[in-house]
């Protein structure tokens, strides 16, 4: 019963935290530029360019499978401009492709559903997995289906899907473009700025810990290393965000009649992956230290408090770093002057630590060791940056 127990209690904590993440996105969508919000109006394209394709195929025009209009409208609302017209090449190409081979296959077996679909299904869906054709290529066996399944074959009846094809990608791709077209260039000034303030909120949480609490251990620790470990995917999402900033600007009217701030250049990413890259093994090493049964000694109070006030220095640059990256203070006189005396305060903390170091004895010395290096490299990345 305990363990039962303990399940529902866990997968009700996991449902409250979801709930508690939506309800933030949502607040965030709502009352704030951002990437919540431009998800939100990308959602609400797609569901427009569909009803949309469905006037002109379904009300208007009245045709027989007026399906394929709002279906395709709906999928080329992507993510930028050139990502619509790229995928919306492949995707024509593919049901051009599956439309004329579902139909040959009937013409092949008289009509016969499941004979044309021996016939078709497995060419097309090896066809479908040419690396050209990205994720579109599962929509060349998916049109065949409709083909095949609703018997439809006859010349006419093509020109029709074909038609409606064009039209849904017509429609889609008009409507990103002209609609509120995605500009991605802030996304990778806002990651950034995270990657900072995490990074910053982690390295004051050791610090308050370690200076006010002589009792801290393995949860504090096993809790540190985790937040650090969770920094790795903002830098994926960085990454994510550089790709899609380029995409942005490529057939995009958004980027010519928006006022844009261009993003901090490349060598930025970098920088930060070597600041997150040192977090993680100073904090694996401080959390395989305090373990149970662990073969290493946790540092002394003298060091920790030491080590304290190098994290908190530490979480001023971060902070700095990250209030930089806004467009209105990217060359503030106070930011910069904050930075620059978080330099030299942070310095002349890794001096103190690195005198505590020699009272350090026995399996102690060898974690505090690692952890004066990894700080050291630390702080060399930060101030470098």
């Amino acid at each position: 019963m305990v363990p039962t127990r303990h399940f529902f209690a866990d997968a009700w904590e996991q449902l409250r935290r979801e709930a508690s993440a939506i309800g933030r996105s949502a607040s965030n969508a709502a009352h704030r530029q951002g990437p919540e919000r431009d998800t939100l109006v990308q959602a609400l394209k797609a569901a427009g360019a569909a009803i949309a394709a469905w006037a002109v195929a379904g009300w208007w025009l009245k045709a027989p499978m007026a399906l394929m209009a709002p279906w395709t409208a709906m999928a080329l609302v992507d993510v930028t401009v050139y990502r619509s017209l790229r995928v919306g090449l492949q995707q024509l190409a593919v049901i051009v492709a599956g439309t004329l081979a579902a139909s040959f296959a009937m013409v092949l077996t008289d009509g016969n559903t499941m004979s044309a679909m021996a016939l078709a299904l497995p060419l097309l869906t090896l066809f479908g997995t040419y690396r050209r054709f990205g994720t579109q290529g599962f929509y060349g066996a998916s049109s065949a289906l409709f083909v095949i399944t609703y018997g439809s074959y006859q010349p006419a009846q093509i020109g029709h899907r074909l038609l409606e094809t064009a039209i849904g990608a017509g429609i889609g791709i008009a409507v990103n473009a002209l609609v509120l077209p995605p500009v991605h260039l802030r996304d990778v000034r806002e990651q950034l700025q995270r990657l900072g303030n995490e990074s910053a909120d982690l390295l004051e949480s050791m610090a308050r810990t370690m200076r006010e609490d002589a009792d801290w251990g393995v949860g504090e620790a096993e809790e540190w290393y985790d937040r650090a470990g969770r920094l790795e995917s903002v830098l994926a999402a960085v990454a994510e965000a550089r790709q899609w900033s380029m995409e942005s600007s490529k057939f995009n009217p958004g980027s010519y009649f928006r006022r844009t701030v261009q993003p901090p250049p490349v060598e930025t990413d970098e920088e930060w992956r070597t600041v997150v890259m040192h977090l993680v093994a100073a904090t694996r090493t401080l959390a395989s230290a305090v373990r149970e049964h662990a073969d290493l000694t946790a540092p002394t109070g003298p060091f920790s408090s030491a080590l304290a006030d190098v994290a908190k220095q530490a979480a001023r640059i971060c902070r700095a770093d990250a209030i930089a990256l806004q467009p209105a203070k990217t060359h503030s006189d106070a930011v910069k002057k904050e930075r620059e005396e978080a330099c030299e305060d942070a310095l002349r903390a890794y001096e103190k630590l690195r005198d505590g170091f020699s009272r350090e004895r026995g399996l102690a010395a060898a974690v505090s060791g690692g952890l004066l290096v990894e700080t050291r490299q630390l702080l060399e990345a930060l101030i470098r940056g």
